[in-house]
């Protein structure tokens, strides 16, 4: 499943080593988007704050929770503003030429984020710290929203996170919902990926030793339904475990989630690449 890397453990170190790389040195290639916009969306509970918490744990080589996460399940979704993350290197004032938008979780009743400011936020109408209101989307009297945003402000990847344990009893109408998101991101042209999360939670095995995750069948049957679920192709599925109880780094982990977020620059990469902005 997706392109993880299949790597016995004596290499694993060479291997994030080769992950990281990349990643450290990638620059956006078209010159009018100094900086990568990825947006992650999906179910409450399925993981999307530890997701960034666990890409920015992976590239500083430490524990790091920024985007605050709930540590046990809950009725209610933790984020309610739309919050972009930067992603800090290790050199002062120096940034990853991307970052993350870490919105509110969608639920199958009104209480998540509405669907309609998930779709403005692809658009680039949102700006960082819009409060969500899920009985009404925002409107383009706020002072939040971005009336003629540009291909900078707009969204470059859509990251769906769902929870591998729970995939299979997703609400129907979180479905619909994201479906519809994605109908519209594909409209728009932008590049699709789903981080498939919890993975420990799901089977056994790979609770006890993480690389089993690769051989694992009950993993491989999870990737393959969300795929059926939101019509996104295998290639472009990622099984990871985010941090969660770790209080230290652990290698299997790191190259899990950077090869995940190595693909998910790439993929945005191209989306901007050839566009010309007419604004």
């Amino acid at each position: 499943f997706g392109t993880c890397c299949k790597t016995p453990c004596s290499s694993s170190c060479s291997v994030q080593a080769g992950l990281l790389q990349p990643i450290n040195r990638f620059k956006p290639k078209n010159p009018e988007v100094g900086t990568l916009r990825i947006l992650l969306y999906g179910p409450q509970g399925a993981g999307k704050s530890s997701v960034f918490n666990s890409v920015d744990s992976a590239l500083k080589g430490r524990i790091t929770t920024r985007a605050l996460a709930h540590a046990v399940e809950t009725d209610h979704s933790f984020t309610v503003e739309s919050k972009t993350y930067k992603v800090k290197k290790d050199s002062p004032d120096s940034y990853f030429p991307f970052n993350f938008t870490d919105i509110a979780g969608m639920h199958g009743e009104d209480r998540g984020i509405h669907r309609d400011d998930i779709i403005k936020l692809l658009n680039g109408h949102i700006n960082s710290g819009y409060t969500f209101n899920p009985l009404k989307p925002i409107t383009n009297e706020d002072p939040k929203y971005i009336k003629n945003p540009t291909l900078k402000d707009r969204i470059h990847c859509l990251v769906a996170v769902l929870p591998a344990n729970t995939v299979s009893m997703m609400d129907d109408n979180i479905i619909r919902q994201m479906s519809d998101v994605r109908k519209e991101a594909r409209d728009l042209g932008i590049p699709q990926v789903i981080i498939m999360t919890k993975v420990d939670e799901s089977c056994p095995l790979v609770k006890d030793d993480l690389k089993k995750i690769y051989t694992s069948k009950k993993i491989k049957q999870k990737v393959l339904l969300c795929s059926i679920k939101l019509g996104i192709p295998v290639s472009c599925i990622y099984p990871v475990k985010n941090y969660h109880e770790e209080r230290a780094i652990d290698d299997t982990i790191d190259i899990l989630i950077l090869d995940a977020l190595k693909n998910i620059i790439n993929f945005a990469d191209d989306n901007v690449e050839d566009q010309v902005d007419s604004d």
